[in-house]
């Protein structure tokens, strides 16, 4: 697939900051393909997905979208290219379509059906009014692992050529994850899926995995051939699995 978004030689300092919070990082997410970043905590994977969306711009190298650097991209332009689900689902008061549509002005009600299905957010059905069921204001009438699927949903109403999901699934349990990153590969076939996790069992079927460790690459490949070469990612699995999968 054709390269979406590009990380070339790509170097990261905060302004106050003695030292880099990501150095010298280099890939792209192509179409078709799921690209994951892993790391411990402080290794500078959300500071990726921050730099797409240029709520930093980086301080050396390049970072393209199609091949033109996203500096000379107005930046509503960019993002209309972009699908984001952030950390935090942040919902507004109004109505679940509302939310969704928030995406995509002109969604049909079957779309954002679908979006939902797609999200396993099928307990909204369940609800009086269904999707026009109230959100209130940061959703705090629904749990962190529904707010969370409806947060995805909304991104998914919106077609995109990148979809970045900036630890996402770390709400859920591992069953929807699971049932979740399966309708996900149907849905965004035609675009690039970048996962930002901190779950190994999220990103296991990963076209290729980046392993950030102090703001570097210390090992790139399949979770197979990073279990094999990167000590890093052997140590988060390690420790993952002796926990149940729990991560800590």
């Amino acid at each position: 697939g054709e390269d979406v978004i590009r990380f070339d030689h790509v170097s990261f300092c905060f302004d106050d900051a003695d030292e880099n919070t990501l150095s010298d990082i280099s890939f792209s997410c192509k179409r078709g393909q799921t690209t994951a970043v892993i790391g411990g905590t402080g290794s500078g994977k959300s500071t990726i997905a921050k730099l797409i969306l240029r709520y930093h711009d980086a301080t050396d190298g390049k970072i393209t979208l199609h091949g033109q650097d996203i500096r000379q991209i107005p930046q509503r332009s960019l993002r209309s290219h972009i699908s984001y689900v952030p950390q935090k689902a942040w919902l507004f008061s109004g109505t679940i379509a509302q939310n969704l549509r928030y995406g995509k002005r002109d969604a049909s009600e079957e779309e954002i059906r679908s979006a939902l299905r797609t999200a396993q957010a099928d307990f909204v059905f369940a609800l009086p009014g269904g999707t026009g069921a109230p959100v209130a204001q940061g959703g705090t009438n629904f749990s962190g692992g529904q707010r969370q699927r409806i947060s995805i949903a909304r991104a998914l109403v919106k077609k995109a050529d990148l979809f970045v999901f900036d630890d996402s699934f770390s709400a859920l349990d591992f069953r929807t994850d699971a049932a979740l990153r399966r309708a996900l590969e149907e849905e965004t076939r035609e675009s690039a899926v970048l996962i930002i996790a901190q779950r190994i069992s999220t990103i296991l079927h990963a076209d290729q995995i980046l392993v950030l460790d102090d703001g570097k690459i210390a090992g790139m490949g399949t979770h197979e051939e990073l279990m094999k070469t990167c000590r890093v990612y052997q140590d988060i699995a390690n420790s993952q699995m002796k926990g149940g999968g729990q991560n800590g």
